[in-house]
C-alpha cells in the first residue's frame, strides 16, 4: 500500500494540496519523484489527454472474467450465448455486483490499480461503485462530474476494463480527447436549480453544453477499441459514452469502477446548488474493506446538519443541509 508520506514529494503537493497531481497548473514542471518511466508516460497521458489505457495487473484476471461472465450473464435476460439473437434489448448493466460477487470486488480492490491512483492523485484511492455491462451502452457523451464529484473538486476518477476484445460494430466506449481541460459544467453555468430536482436523467439538462464545448473545440469522439485486459483510466470531467452499435448480435463485456480519493466532501453536483450551500452528499463505504468514508474537508469531518429533505438517488441516500 502506497504511504502517505509518497504524496509530499512533489510541488503540487506543497502548493495546491487541494488539486489532483495529474491536473496540476504546474504538472509541467513536476519531476515525478518515485515514478517509474511508465507511470511518467501514464501520468503525461491523463494530464494532456484526461484518460491513459494500462493493462490490468491481476495475473488471474482471464479466470476472473470468466467467472463473472458466467454468474452475472443470468441476471441480464438477454440471449447473450445466442451468436445469432439480438442483444440490444434488455437490462443494460448491473450497479454495484461487488456486494455479491468475490470476482467484481477483487477488480474494483485491486491492490496495484489503488496503488497507481493514489499515485496519479497525490491522496489515497478508493472504490465506491462498480458497473458492469454485457453489451455495450450507446450512451451520449457526458462528464461524470455531474453525478460523481468532490470538493476540492476532481478528485475522482473511472477504470473501465474490456472483459473481451472489443469490435467497432459493438458500440465501444469512445473519449472525447483533452475535454477533461473544459469547465466542468455545473447549474450555476447553465442557470439551473439543482437542489429538489427530479429527473429521469442525470445528464439532460448539460447535453446542449456539452456538445457544443465540443463544437467549438471542433473535437469528435474516438472510439476505444480495447483487447481484452486493458483498462482506461479516465478523469472526473472527460466526456465519455458508448458508440452506436451497428451489430446488435455482438457483446460488449465491461466492468466500471468508480473511484474517490481521501479527505473530501463527496456529492452530486446535478441535485446540488453549492452557491447556496445544498448539496446532495453521499454516504460511502469502501467497497475494498466495506467501511464508512465520511465527508472531510482539510481532515476536519463535515457537520451532518438535521436534513429538511432525503431521498434515494441509486443505491444512496440523498441528504441535503439547510441553507
Amino acid at each position: 500500500m502506497t504511504d502517505a508520506t509518497a504524496f509530499s514529494g512533489t510541488k503540487t503537493a506543497a502548493l495546491f494540496p487541494g488539486v489532483p497531481l495529474i491536473e496540476s497548473p504546474i504538472f509541467d514542471s513536476e519531476e515525478l519523484p518515485g515514478f517509474s518511466d511508465q507511470e511518467k508516460a501514464l501520468a503525461q497521458k491523463l494530464n494532456s489527454d484526461g484518460f491513459g489505457v494500462v493493462d490490468f495487473p491481476d495475473p488471474e484476471i482471464d479466470a476472473r472474467i470468466d467467472r463473472i461472465r458466467s454468474n452475472l450473464g443470468p441476471g441480464f435476460g438477454i440471449p447473450l450465448n445466442d451468436p445469432a439473437a439480438d442483444k440490444t434489448k434488455g437490462e443494460r448493466r448491473i450497479q454495484d455486483a461487488w456486494t455479491k460477487d468475490e470476482d467484481v470486488h477483487a477488480i474494483a480492490s485491486n491492490p496495484a490499480i489503488l496503488d497507481l491512483l493514489s499515485k496519479l492523485y497525490g491522496r489515497r484511492a478508493f472504490p465506491f461503485q462498480t458497473l458492469n455491462f454485457p453489451v455495450g451502452t450507446q450512451q451520449a457523451p457526458h462528464a461524470d462530474s455531474v453525478h460523481f464529484s468532490s470538493l476540492p473538486e476532481r478528485f475522482m476518477c473511472g477504470v473501465w476494463l474490456a472483459m473481451e476484445d472489443i469490435a467497432a460494430e459493438a458500440g465501444p466506449l469512445f473519449y472525447v480527447r483533452g475535454s477533461h481541460r473544459w469547465p466542468i459544467i455545473s447549474n450555476a453555468m447553465i442557470g439551473r436549480r439543482g437542489y429538489g430536482s427530479e429527473l429521469d436523467s442525470a445528464q439532460t439538462p448539460y447535453a446542449n453544453a456539452w456538445q457544443a464545448l465540443c463544437e467549438n473545440h471542433g473535437k469528435d469522439q474516438e472510439p476505444f477499441l480495447a483487447r481484452k485486459g486493458q483498462a482506461l483510466i479516465w478523469t472526473a470531467n472527460l466526456l465519455h459514452g458508448g458508440s452506436r452499435q451497428t451489430d446488435p448480435t455482438l457483446t460488449r463485456w465491461s466492468q466500471a469502477t468508480h473511484y474517490f480519493f481521501d479527505d473530501c466532501i463527496y456529492y452530486t453536483p446535478a441535485f446540488s446548488d453549492e452557491a447556496l450551500g445544498r448539496l446532495a452528499l453521499r454516504d460511502l463505504v469502501s467497497i475494498t474493506d466495506q467501511k464508512p468514508k465520511p465527508n472531510t474537508y482539510l481532515g476536519e469531518t463535515v457537520d451532518r446538519a438535521e436534513p429538511r429533505k432525503s431521498r434515494i438517488f441509486g443505491n444512496f441516500a440523498k441528504r441535503v443541509r439547510p441553507a
